[in-house]
């Protein structure tokens, strides 16, 4: 599967100037990739203005992102902010080309930013299903929590999408390694760069890790468009020579 992580500054709080943004840099990747990675809240940056940002599914980035995924004959994945039945989540969103669209909502909100008081936790992890691949996607701050991302399902690919600042990137890069060798799956993480409205800065560090732990990708702090492609035999066969898997304790269930 060829995958995208498309890293870049965002527009602080302005949903159009990212659409157009991101239009544009999706045009470049027509017939180039299956899946493309951008990051979390990517309409708005990470804003707490929740109430006065949300968008319903229905809103105008859903139809943009139905669009998008249909011009370039891929799935588009990030989170942005969503408000459905009075309640405002962190919504991970995977459209498809065809235009079906499932989602994840973020089950560890950022207390720290305040993030807790804007928004409403999700409760359920979501595993999804495309090209024969078993794909979990979580957001940012989930990352922090090995128990929410255990591998029970064998999947074969975990996915954060993140505002990750830059002072805490050591972190980012090291759970981002852990994760993949702890569930033996392909871990990405695609984070933003540049600065936002709350005056935090983004060192960007999106990546592609194997299996093993060993990294495929390493944006750095480069804006920009990074594509690699990922076997679902390799991953398959390294499972089957070492199922550690298998020796989980049961108390993670």
């Amino acid at each position: 599967m060829r995958v995208t992580l498309l890293q870049s500054n965002l527009h602080w709080e302005n949903p159009a100037a990212n659409r157009e943004m991101f239009g544009g840099k999706f045009t470049e990747l027509i017939g180039k990739t299956d899946l493309v990675v951008i990051p979390e809240m990517f309409t708005t940056g990470f804003s707490m203005r929740s109430r006065e940002l949300a968008e319903t599914m229905d809103g105008p980035t859903i139809l943009w992102l139905r669009e998008e995924a249909a011009k370039i004959g891929a799935v588009i994945m990030g989170s942005m902010i969503i408000k459905s039945a009075n309640e405002i989540f962190n919504r991970l969103l995977w459209v498809t080309p065809t235009g079906e669209v499932i989602h994840y909502d973020k089950k560890h909100l950022f207390t720290l930013a305040g993030e807790h008081k804007n928004f409403t936790p999700g409760s359920n992890k979501v595993i999804i299903e495309y090209m024969g691949w078993k794909i979990c996607p979580l957001i940012c701050y989930d990352l922090r929590f090995p128990e929410w991302a255990r591998n029970k399902e064998n999947y074969d690919l975990l996915i954060y999408v993140a505002s990750w600042p830059d002072r805490r990137r050591e972190a980012w890069r090291t759970l981002l390694k852990a994760r993949a060798i702890e569930n033996q799956c392909y871990t990405i993480g695609v984070n933003r760069v540049g600065e936002d409205g709350s005056d935090l800065t983004y060192a960007g560090d999106s990546t592609v890790i194997d299996f093993a732990g060993k990294s495929m990708v390493d944006a750095k702090d480069m804006e920009g468009s990074f594509i690699t492609e990922i076997s679902l035999s390799e991953r398959s066969a390294f499972f089957s020579k070492l199922p550690f898997l298998a020796d989980q304790e049961g108390f993670m269930e």
